[in-house]
């Protein structure tokens, strides 16, 4: 009963740190790097030929709809007409893993925007608001989760807020697919291992991943 409590009381320590910590990187985040939505906005106004900013719909934390906020880094029909741009095996690629390797409905500049990870930057937003962590798995689509997650899984891999940056992410991105399940070990390895040390190694991790580029396309 004492080791319960124990480990109760550690989890909500754990929580709330992290929320501390999102909370002020977040927004710090946002206020140094203030210029660099702002010209992001501008160029994208014109490489997109629509609104510079989209918002995808995602599965939060408990199930709930999260629209993320993403720099738009395709044309603005990329999804709606999908099979104006791709083949039939891209389009089946992109139903299932949610992405496809050399995706001709991304921009020039989009390419940039993912190649760097900047195309991501307006999820600080949702993560200042509570949304989203720092750290935690990838948010996915209803369809991701009922193509490649049986129902306990989707049920462990919800019970968590959605990150920024994933165990996945950072070991391995588009080089891990979900079709050799290696994505979604991986995802939920970090639901089971999720600690403050667990969190911080895979930050450190991050900063080496965006800076190489490795596994973003």
């Amino acid at each position: 009963m004492r080791d319960e409590s124990t480990k109760t009381k550690k989890k909500t320590f754990y929580r709330f740190l992290k929320r501390i910590f999102d909370l002020i990187s977040s927004f710090l985040f946002i206020v140094v790097f203030s210029w660099v939505y702002i010209l992001i906005l501008l160029i994208n106004l014109f490489a997109t030929k629509g609104a510079p900013i989209y918002f995808d719909k995602r599965i939060g934390r408990n199930g709930k709809l999260l629209k993320t906020p993403k720099f738009r880094s395709m044309y603005r029909d990329a999804n709606k007409n999908a099979k104006r741009y791709l083949n039939d095996e891209q389009y089946k690629q992109w139903k299932n893993e949610g992405k496809v390797l050399n995706d001709p409905r991304i921009t020039s500049f989009g390419k940039f925007l993912r190649k760097s990870s900047l195309d991501e930057l307006p999820q600080i937003f949702t993560i200042l608001f509570g949304k989203m962590s720092v750290i935690g798995p990838r948010p996915v689509t209803q369809i991701e989760i009922d193509v490649n997650y049986s129902k306990e899984e989707s049920i462990q891999l919800l019970s968590v807020k959605p990150g920024l940056i994933s165990n996945w992410g950072v070991n391995g991105r588009n080089n891990v697919s979900y079709q050799n399940h290696k994505r979604q070990n991986l995802e939920l390895e970090y639901v089971e291992k999720r600690s403050l040390l667990y969190d911080f190694k895979l930050l450190c991790k991050a900063v080496g991943a965006v800076l190489s580029g490795k596994g973003a396309k």
